[in-house]
């Protein structure tokens, strides 16, 4: 690969985007300012969501009807009208084009597949004085899966949501999705009855996260609550997480690219835009060690723009958190990514295999030229709930894992008791802790055959 460097600064043009360059003096400083994310539930949102869930732990059912009224404008006199019955996640799934049916069977099929990869089993060893270790698994017995409604549909964020879980054999998937006016998605309903959802309430909002948090007359609590949402949403889950298990607390969607210059610069403007189409606050970055190729990206981006149905939110989110940054060397990109720790990365490089191996931080990488993001999000198979804001440093994508827990296992012998009591005996003594001692002593003392 040739490196081009150039000291000239692209082009005045409409389209805003911040250039850093690693040879800046403070590069690492502007980067950590570009890249950090602490943005907060603001005083309002915290304060609603606070009265919402106590309303909901307090009056139940009532609660869930008052706030679906003057949230949603959907009038019921009891939650069980707001319940879909399978039938009518069977005529959704009916009602589509055959071209919408088949992409989410593949979709599911695909998506299924991998996650079977993932499935945890028991297991147990015997050591040589008849003392039996082990791990029990075992899946979560109900789940409750939150799915953004109104003008949005995210069937496939049904499909990533709902099928670990139903690989795990979680006894009971429940989905709430909200139909503001009563707007129905159909293709989320049909991805529901995909996906093998066990019960469908069309309540959202920090009112359902309370519902599946907390149980009510008709919704029953749940073991952990995921799906993405709104900011009342997602501070709903902060507030009721250690009461339930959530998947995590997300922040805006983000995509790096580190490409060698040798990738279709469309290419790489579109793979930007797909992720600065989420929002304003979503993260698009390019690094590359080649300033005239970082141009012509650039100058794509203002070509394609004008294209694009969502070109305002694109524009803004670009000129917000989006960034071309210039390195000397892929080495030096590495680096970058590393310190980024993106939710998804594409290595738009020669030898992408041989890059990934030095990639600690990342909640999905994207290997080679021909790999988009927009793959992973739909139908590739791993799932596209990933850690952002630079927690892919310590989290992982949702999965199987999620939706199973693990039990250890302890049987002793009466060998293995007297091997591991005269252990415990002097630890406990060390800690002061003396009815472990004696606890650990008795076993020790017993007769073999009796216990006494």
């Amino acid at each position: 690969m040739t490196t081009r460097q150039s000291d000239s600064s692209p082009a005045s043009s409409s389209l805003e985007i911040r250039r850093l360059s690693i040879t800046q003096p403070d590069f690492w400083e502007s980067l950590r300012t570009l890249t950090s994310w602490e943005e907060g539930a603001g005083a309002r949102v915290e304060s609603t969501v606070d009265e919402i869930l106590a309303d909901v732990r307090g009056r139940g059912d009532a609660a869930l009807l008052d706030w679906t009224a003057r949230l949603d404008g959907m009038e019921a006199g009891h939650v069980s009208e707001l319940s879909l019955p399978a039938s009518r996640l069977r005529a959704a799934f009916d009602g589509l084009a055959a071209e919408q049916r088949e992409a989410l069977e593949a979709a599911a099929e695909r998506i299924t597949e991998y996650h079977q990869r993932q499935l945890q089993e028991s297991w147990s060893y015997t050591q040589a004085d008849g003392t039996v270790l082990g791990q029990q698994v075992t899946a979560l017995e109900k789940v409750g899966v939150y799915v953004p409604g109104g003008k949005a549909a995210y069937p496939s964020s049904v499909l990533m949501n709902t099928l670990p879980a139903g690989v795990a054999g979680v006894e009971e998937i429940i989905m709430t999705v909200p139909t503001p006016g009563g707007v129905v998605n159909e293709l989320v309903l049909a991805a529901a009855h995909v996906a093998g959802v066990h019960r469908v309430i069309t309540i959202g909002g920090a009112q359902a996260v309370g519902a599946l948090a907390y149980g009510t007359e008709t919704v029953p609590a749940v073991d952990k609550i995921v799906g993405p949402g709104n900011a009342y949403v997602a501070e709903a889950k902060r507030k009721v997480f250690g009461h339930v298990g959530i998947d995590m607390v997300a922040g805006p969607s983000e995509i790096l690219v580190i490409c060698d210059g040798q990738t279709d610069p469309e290419w790489i403007a579109m793979d930007l835009f797909s992720q600065a189409e989420h929002d304003e606050d979503a993260r698009a970055i390019l690094v590359c060690p080649d300033v005239l190729y970082l141009d012509e990206v650039q100058a794509a981006m203002e070509r394609l723009l004008p294209e694009m149905e969502r070109s305002d939110i694109i524009r803004a989110s670009l000129r917000n958190r989006g960034a071309l940054i210039y390195v000397r060397d892929l080495g030096e990109a590495e680096r970058v990514a590393n310190t980024i720790a993106p939710e998804h990365l594409e290595l738009s490089v020669a030898e992408p295999e041989k890059m990934l191996a030095r990639i600690r931080h990342a909640g999905a990488v994207f290997l080679g030229r021909h790999t988009p993001e927009a793959l992973g999000d739909y139908c590739a198979g791993p799932n596209h709930v990933l850690p952002t804001s630079c927690t892919a440093r310590f989290a992982s994508p949702l999965g199987v894992y999620d939706f199973q827990k693990r039990t250890s296992v302890i049987g002793c012998s009466p060998a293995g008791a007297r091997t591991l009591g005269a252990i415990a005996e002097v630890l406990a003594w060390g800690e002061g802790l003396t009815a472990h001692a004696a606890s650990a002593r008795y076993r020790m003392d017993a007769d073999d055959s009796s216990g006494r």
